[in-house]
């Protein structure tokens, strides 16, 4: 059964991106990615998955996306709000600092996909990980803190929520 689903996912992933990059509607469209889909995934998922994948993967999938909507339609809209305030203020209210922001995920993926996130986001960017004491050194334009814990609630804390959800 794990075969099957590992085929299944790639096969859906495929097709998914064959779907919205191509904006096929029509019955034909539809039908001959399917096609295609079924043939790349065939010839695809050896690459892109070593081993079967069971349920919590598919969980884990879940998060994923959810995590890919909550970053895209409320991180990035929230932080774009913000600087473009700052940039049409009259008086700029900005107080740029370097903070360290504490991380406690125990895989590498978990801590690339936080330092990542917050790197992505307007207004923050990591300049330097420490991982022997498991530390990201940010530069924060609207720096409201400077203790390492409370910077990581205002920073960083939803993002590595999610990453703990998806890589354990």
């Amino acid at each position: 059964m794990g075969r099957v689903f590992s085929y299944l996912a790639v096969f859906s992933m495929i097709y998914s991106f064959y779907v919205v990059f191509t904006g096929a509607t029509s019955a034909f469209s539809l039908v001959l990615g399917v096609i295609a889909s079924a043939v790349a995934s065939v010839v695809v998922k050896p690459v892109l998955i070593s081993r079967d994948l069971k349920v919590s993967d598919a969980i884990r999938l879940f998060y994923l996306v959810a995590y890919y909507f909550y970053y895209m339609l409320v991180a990035e809209v929230k932080a774009h709000i913000g600087i473009a305030r700052i940039v049409l203020s009259r008086k700029i209210k900005i107080s740029p600092a370097i903070v360290e922001v504490p991380y406690y995920v125990g895989t590498s993926y978990g801590m690339t996909l936080i330092a990542g996130s917050i790197t992505n986001t307007p207004g923050t960017v990591v300049v330097q990980v420490d991982t022997k004491r498991k530390v990201f050194f940010v530069h924060w334009l609207t720096a409201t803190t400077y203790e390492p814990v409370k910077a990581r609630e205002e920073i960083s804390a939803e993002f590595e929520r999610y990453a703990q959800k998806i890589f354990g």
